[in-house]
């Protein structure tokens, strides 16, 4: 009946589509509702600077699947075709992730909702169950969707949908002897939001104040579309707001029927629960609407970077806790794999650290050297020829090949205002950044795959790259 073995769980790995970090109540938003995911994280951990490898969709989910970075997985950018069907390609055919790790374990596998890494209407390795969106998103009704291999037209509130089909598949595996792990990638709360939503959730935004999410004057590196509207928003900022904020909501219902499936099945104990988000967004703050490439050159700003991270295992790791160290998508599959007592032996390629001993309380408040070993006060991030170190109190953005350049101090600016890049006063500390910085993209690059000076504008990426197709790989700039 599933696994009802704490020390061999059972995975449930809920994914949200370009939450920021802020976009929920248990981070100090007062706006937004989110009462599952904040009672997720008041019966686990929640962990407030854990970042995305790369702030777009695709790069960021393979780097969570496989533990590479972009530049040795090779996903630079958002996939802009080669979807499904015939033409479908599998950008990440020949590297391991963590679900063949579990596959080998014995693990039976399902997928509900967005993969977004190629070939999406095939299932990977080890996965009984696959009712996969086509593409990257889209209008949340009439949905395409495959299922064992066939294409549909999802009729109801997509959200929903996937709940539905979550629980469907929680309740068949509970009668199997095999533990299991279950992909629910939502969709939600990915633009369109305007008219897409149920007005049972944008009705509670109607009077809504955003105070949460200021209107800002629009970057000077916003791309507009022909109507004038920011390309990662909508035209009516403030009922894209509405939308954005009910779209939260309505998956934040979704995840709590799914719960509490799961606690009606007696799996609750037995099952790690991990929720995040692909990759952080912007409502309006800094002027921008989208994520890194909500901007041109891409953007690192915290708002883009910084994701959600509820982890729960009630009886295994303590409830109610908040973490600030910094950690990131890399970390993941090294941390499943010890807190799974997974039989797999770390590659030195990889690199994540696991943090499985801060999850079950072990870490306790380890020392400067062991942080500094862990590397747990230093993440780094990338997205094309755009690289990022973030201390805990420093961040330095390096654009390759000649700028521009940033440098915050996070404890005097925390809001990333003042670039000190240029300051004379501040060339020391930027050299050294800057050094960390290539030191260790020079560690873990793969030369062939490394996107330092590739042409990744944000505007999507159509072919796999190869060294003979890094001219044409990536859709021109916007």
């Amino acid at each position: 009946m599933a696994s009802r073995d704490p020390e061999r769980p059972n995975v449930l790995l809920i994914l949200s589509d370009d939450q920021g970090q802020w976009a929920m109540g248990c981070s100090g938003n007062d706006e937004i509702r989110t009462p599952h995911l904040d009672a997720l994280a008041d019966r686990g951990i929640r962990f407030s600077r854990f970042f995305c490898t790369s702030p777009v969709c695709s790069p960021a989910r393979a780097s969570l699947f496989t533990g590479e970075l972009p530049s040795q997985h090779g996903v630079h950018d958002w996939l802009s075709y080669h979807h499904a069907g015939r033409t479908g390609v599998d950008f990440l055919s020949g590297r391991t992730l963590f679900t063949d790790l579990l596959a080998d374990e014995g693990y039976r596998l399902g997928l509900s909702g967005k993969w977004h890494l190629g070939a999406n209407d095939r299932p990977r390795r080890g996965f009984v169950h696959w009712y996969a969106h086509e593409s990257g998103g889209g209008p949340y009704y009439g949905a395409p969707m495959y299922r064992d291999g066939n294409r549909t037209e999802e009729p109801a509130y997509l959200t929903d949908a996937l709940a539905d089909d979550a629980e469907a598949f929680l309740t068949a595996e509970s009668d199997r002897p095999e533990p299991f792990h279950l992909s629910l990638h939502f969709t939600a709360p990915h633009k369109p939001w305007h008219g897409q939503h149920p007005d049972a959730y944008t009705a509670l935004y109607e009077d809504c104040a955003f105070d949460t999410c200021p209107q800002e004057p629009a970057h000077p590196w916003q791309p507009l579309d022909e109507n004038g509207a920011p390309v990662g928003g909508e035209g009516d900022a403030r009922q894209a707001l509405i939308g954005y904020f009910a779209a939260t909501t309505a998956m934040d219902a979704s995840i709590g029927r799914v719960l509490d499936r799961l606690d009606a099945l007696g799996l609750t104990e037995s099952t790690l629960v991990i929720f995040t988000s692909d990759n952080g967004f912007n409502a309006g703050h800094h002027g921008i609407w989208g994520k890194g490439n909500g901007t041109f050159p891409q953007n690192m700003y915290d708002s883009s970077v910084l994701v959600p991270c509820l982890i729960s295992q009630p009886g295994r790791i303590p409830a109610g806790r908040h973490c600030d160290a910094l950690l990131s998508q890399y970390d993941v599959l090294p941390t499943l794999v010890e807190h799974l007592g997974l039989d797999h032996t770390h590659d030195p390629r990889l690199p994540g650290r696991s943090f499985a001993d801060i999850l079950t309380g072990a870490a306790g408040d380890p020392d400067e050297e062991r942080e500094r070993e862990r590397e747990r006060v230093v993440v780094y991030d990338e997205y094309g020829p755009v690289r990022m170190i973030r201390t805990r109190d420093r961040k330095y953005v390096h654009r390759y090949p000649h700028g521009p350049h940033e440098l915050y101090d996070l404890t005097a600016d925390p809001g990333e205002r003042d670039n000190l890049a240029d300051r004379p006063s501040r060339a020391a500390e930027r050299t050294e950044l800057a050094a960390r910085l290539d030191a260790w993209f020079a560690t873990y690059v793969d030369p062939a795959l490394d996107g330092a000076r590739l042409p990744v504008t944000g505007s999507g990426q159509r072919t796999p790259v190869t060294p003979g197709s890094l001219a044409t790989s990536f859709e021109p700039a916007p």
